[in-house]
């Protein structure tokens, strides 16, 4: 039995968009492009919620001073 309740959640489309708050058009480009962590289940694309929780965590990185930004975006402006 899992320790907490969404810790092996499989999740879709749908839901991993919803949850990012983005479109499923870019949850299926990430998905695709080998982004974000995914995998197919008869052609559907599914999500571990763990997964993506731990791909978010290394999306964001934290500077000396203590900011957080994004890292696509870690020598841009604050």
């Amino acid at each position: 039995m899992p320790s907490r309740p969404n810790e092996f959640e499989i999740l879709t489309i749908k839901q991993v968009a919803a949850y990012l708050q983005v479109t499923e058009r870019t949850i299926y480009r990430l998905a695709g492009g080998k982004e974000i962590p995914a995998f197919k289940v008869g052609g559907t694309w599914r999500f571990s919620r763990q997964d993506i929780d731990g791909w978010i965590r290394k999306q964001t990185v934290a500077t000396p001073d203590g900011d957080t930004r994004t890292a696509s975006n870690k020598r841009g402006k604050k």
